[in-house]
């Protein structure tokens, strides 16, 4: 068992933080987080470029190489691959692990169940050490059909899928009736309107994934303070110093 892969553990889950630039990701390892996600928005919306199209390959492996040799283990989101072959998918692993990610993030997008099952297995093939979590999408973006979602997940876990997410499932008891019926860690997404991580401890999830909500707060507090200072307000709230910030490029 890698290091990564044993990090997620039912009823004491990975709480995954995601970044997405240098910084960001240094100032989370320096809080303690031993592994780093990166989060596809992020990347995607500091390039000018769409989330979730395809658009930002080049950025996910320079950023990966950016991050690869940090202070901490990296998982990064790769949306659906950029790219429906398998092959390329596989070659795109076999990439990221030669600069140090430990594990991808790899989404469904509600394609054909059997075109990802195929790429979670090239990149099996290709970067065998890496940790693959399989994303479904059927409730992030479809309607949570339940025995869809279960389909997915079985054909995941069959291909060589080293756990399972299903960002926008909030509800326990299938929670719950995912944790008991998996033999793979289940990855949850953070959500207010969901369990706390105390309640999805007691549930058996084995990872709790951050996803964008970090670097949309970031925006908010700069967006926050730029029109307080605006109105004449003192700004509130934490900031690092310049010299802090400076330090993390060292």
């Amino acid at each position: 068992m890698t290091a990564f892969a044993a990090l997620h553990r039912p009823g004491e889950p990975l709480l995954l933080p995601c970044a997405w630039d240098h910084a960001s990701a240094l100032a989370l390892a320096g809080l303690g987080f031993r592994a780093v996600g990166t989060t596809s928005l992020g990347v995607a919306a500091a390039a000018g470029l769409p989330d979730g199209a395809a658009a930002t390959r080049d950025e996910t492996l320079r950023l990966a190489l950016t991050l690869g040799s940090g202070p901490f283990l990296l998982s990064v989101d790769v949306e659906s691959g950029f790219s429906d072959d398998p092959a390329e998918v596989g070659e795109l692993a076999r990439h990221l692990a030669a600069v140090g990610a430990v594990g991808i993030n790899l989404e469904d997008a509600l394609g054909p169940a059997d075109r990802h099952a195929a790429k979670i297995a090239a990149v099996r093939r290709a970067a065998p050490g890496l940790f693959v979590n399989a994303r479904t999408d059927t409730y992030w973006s479809g309607d949570g059909d339940w025995s869809d979602t279960l389909r997915r997940l079985d054909a995941y876990r069959e291909a060589g899928a080293d756990g399972v997410f299903v960002p926008g499932l909030t509800d326990p008891a299938r929670i719950a009736s995912l944790t008991a019926r998996l033999d793979v860690p289940l990855n949850v997404l953070h959500s207010p309107a969901g369990p706390a991580l105390p309640r999805l401890a007691d549930l058996g999830v084995s990872r709790v994934s951050l996803g964008s909500l970090l670097y949309r707060r970031a925006l908010g507090a700069a967006l926050e303070t730029a029109a307080g200072i605006r109105a004449g307000r003192d700004p509130g709230g934490p900031a690092p110093t310049y010299d802090e910030v400076s330090a993390l490029t060292g």
